[in-house]
């Protein structure tokens, strides 16, 4: 094979490639590559803690870590494969300022909810701190009565 013939030959692979709609999608969408990334790293670090030596089945059911690699890898994947399927989406404003006051008032509300320390502060502002009261009685106690005394 000459040179020439090579060099037709990766011609005419450059505009194919050109021409494919999911190579262009992966060279503009930064997500895609993301994802991809993001699978094959996940991927290959199941794959290292699969060949530790552990028998497959056994690293497959015991082994947390490995399972949620795993997990990774396929949500990657699937994120990969529904932004291949999907249009491109064009970058506008999604929202607004009113999505962002909701998005505010939707982490204060469970701020305030889940911690106790937060939800005291905020009370003690809006109504004033609580004030402590020791009780210390002033009268004494009442004697009891003598045994072989009934009341009736």
């Amino acid at each position: 094979m000459t040179a020439k013939d090579r060099i037709g030959k990766a011609g005419e692979a450059a505009k194919a490639a050109q021409r494919n709609q999911y190579l262009q999608r992966l060279v503009e969408d930064e997500q895609l590559r993301s994802s991809l990334l993001t699978a094959y790293g996940a991927a290959r670090n199941a794959y290292g803690r699969m060949s530790n030596g552990k028998p497959a089945t056994r690293a497959l059911f015991e082994d947390r870590k490995l399972q949620r690699e795993l997990k990774d890898a396929a949500n990657a994947l699937r994120d990969a494969s529904s932004s291949l399927r999907e249009p491109p989406k064009r970058a506008g404003r999604r929202g607004g300022v009113g999505r962002s006051l909701l998005l505010v008032a939707v982490a204060g509300g469970l701020a305030m909810v889940l911690s106790e320390g937060l939800r005291s502060k905020v009370l003690d502002m809006l109504f004033g701190a609580e004030e402590e009261f020791d009780y210390s009685s002033t009268t004494a106690p009442a004697e009891p009565a003598p045994a072989g005394v009934s009341g009736s």
